[in-house]
């Protein structure tokens, strides 16, 4: 069982200034970040049913690199760089796709099987002989866990993610993640010219929803709570408000749900939340299940990536009601984005002097304080000299 706050998850004194206002803008520590943050630690990239038959694939780019991830002739779902051997040239470049029998590279025609090894090299005798397992596609780590496929680029302290996420398995069994399927649509969100850990930390809290949501006001209010990151993964669930909703979107969202009987009390009438450490959330509602992500391009650029599933046999009830529940998310994403452009613009004002956390932004801090384990440059008040940011970094790790 999980933990509120008010039952002492907050520990008696704590950091709450949060990270340097230097952190949303340098670029070299943005380099950093793709080493220690994004290469070595787990990303979720979509779901079983995003490559429901053989040949089916879908690409996946994080910082500087590029993942091909599809399901073989056998049904195994198997994932690769995407990286041509002959030239590194993207060997698929579309978002998703169906291939039914080989992968072949659009720069000089080298084609793969669907199992990554080598088919055959264009004009092969121009070439030493080439063994098709020796000059394969590279494999990268994949794990699946209820339905969501992982990948890992580089190996990283974190544990599998079944050890990572083991703590909510009774909780989200309920939902069988596995067996729902996609809703049409693109995986990008949007896209905002901010630093990644902005939208990271508007999400991170629930302080701002009073003010900020009132779609998501109405439908939980007060009874939201946020729980910090624990073992790489945290924990927010929002039970419904027990008093008349005053919009009409919230108000008959909750009397559709009111009808589901396939979940236990209280996930009946509430949406979970889980956030994978750096930088993904899986939302669990009674009618569909989310996930979306911050992808860096660049110190200032990101992109939201995600997607939508449903049950599979959805009833007319169950559709509508995840009609509503999106048009809630989607004002809340709005609003959210408009947040994090005004917070990742502050630190470059000559009036920024730093900030400070309530308690119940405690997320935003643990979130913080996973970083600073990671990069303890990120302690440091004032950003470390041009050209130096790795070394201090690497200095202080006692590396």
């Amino acid at each position: 069982m999980s933990l509120s706050y008010s039952q002492n998850k907050i520990p008696g004194t704590w950091d709450r200034k949060g990270l340097p206002g230097w952190a949303y803008s340098n670029d070299e520590l943005f380099a950093l970040e793709q080493d220690v943050v994004f290469r070595a630690h787990w990303q979720l990239a979509c779901h079983i049913s995003d490559l429901a038959e053989p040949g089916a694939y879908i690409t996946f780019d994080m910082g500087y690199e590029r993942a091909l991830i599809l399901r073989d002739k056998a049904g195994k779902i198997r994932a690769f760089h995407n990286l041509c051997r002959h030239r590194g040239s993207r060997v698929v470049d579309n978002e998703r796709g169906v291939c039914k029998s080989a992968l072949t590279c659009p720069f000089h025609g080298w084609t793969y099987n669907l199992d990554g090894t080598l088919r055959s090299a264009a004009q092969p005798s121009t070439f030493p002989e080439l063994d098709p397992m020796e000059w394969g596609l590279k494999p990268v780590e994949l794990e699946i866990w209820n339905g969501f496929i992982f990948i890992r680029f580089q190996p990283g302290s974190q544990g599998s993610v079944a050890e990572m996420l083991q703590r909510f398995d009774s909780e989200v069994a309920p939902y069988n993640i596995a067996d729902m399927e996609r809703v049409a649509g693109d995986f990008i969100f949007a896209e905002a010219q901010v630093n990644w850990k902005s939208m990271r930390d508007v999400d991170n809290e629930g302080y701002h929803v009073a003010k900020a949501h009132p779609s998501l006001q109405d439908l939980y209010g007060k009874a939201y709570i946020d729980e910090p990151y624990i073992n790489g993964t945290s924990r927010s669930l929002g039970k419904f408000n027990s008093s008349p909703s005053k919009l009409w979107s919230v108000k008959a969202y909750r009397e559709l749900v009111s009808r589901f009987t396939h979940l236990p009390e209280p996930l009946n009438a509430a949406w979970l939340y889980l956030g994978i450490f750096p930088n993904a959330v899986i939302g669990l509602y009674p009618d569909s299940i989310i996930f979306y992500q911050e992808v860096p391009i660049g110190t200032k650029h990101t992109l939201q990536r995600g997607a939508v599933y449903r049950h599979r046999g959805e009833t007319r009830t169950m559709r509508a009601a995840r009609y509503l529940s999106g048009r809630i998310d989607g004002l809340t994403a709005d609003e959210d984005l408009q947040l994090t452009r005004w917070t990742d613009e502050a630190p470059l004002s000559s009036g920024f002097d730093g900030i400070i956390l309530s308690d119940l932004e405690y997320g935003v801090s643990s979130f913080h304080d996973h970083l600073r384990g990671l990069m303890p440059v990120l302690s440091l008040q004032q950003s470390p000299e041009l050209g130096t940011l790795a070394a201090r970094n690497a200095a202080l790790k006692g590396l």
